[in-house]
C-alpha cells in the first residue's frame, strides 16, 4: 500500500488521531508532548503514529495535508493543525467538544 493511502487509511478509520514525535507516554518533543496532553486531558481514546517509528510515514506526512510540521492532529478525518492550534482549542473548551463529538460512537 502507498504510504500515502496508508495515512489517508489511518485519518479515515480513527476519530481521532495525532501524528507526533514519539507517544504519549513518552513523547520526543515538546510539541508533541503538549498536543498529546491536551488530546488527554479531553478523556477519550485517541490513536496516534509516532513518525520517528516509521521514516515512510515521517516523511510523506507533510504533503498529504500540505502541513510541513509535527505534531499533526485529525478530528473527523480532517486536519485541525498542530501544537499552537490544538493548544488554542484545548483552552477555549472546544476541542473537548470536537474530541467528544468525533468518539461519541467509541467505546472508551
Amino acid at each position: 500500500m502507498d504510504v500515502l493511502e496508508r495515512i489517508k487509511q489511518q485519518v479515515e478509520e480513527n476519530p481521532v488521531i495525532i501524528y507526533m514525535k514519539g507517544t504519549p507516554k513518552m513523547p520526543q518533543c515538546g510539541f508533541s508532548s503538549r498536543a498529546a496532553a491536551a488530546l488527554q486531558a479531553c478523556g477519550r481514546p485517541f490513536a496516534y503514529v509516532n513518525v520517528l517509528a516509521d521514516p515512510e510515514i515521517f516523511q510523506n506526512l507533510p504533503r498529504f495535508a500540505n502541513w510541513p510540521t509535527f505534531p499533526q492532529i485529525y478530528i473527523n478525518g480532517e486536519l485541525i493543525g498542530g501544537c499552537d492550534i490544538t493548544l488554542e482549542l484545548h483552552e477555549k473548551g472546544e476541542l473537548k467538544k470536537m474530541v467528544e463529538e468525533a468518539t461519541a460512537n467509541v467505546e472508551g
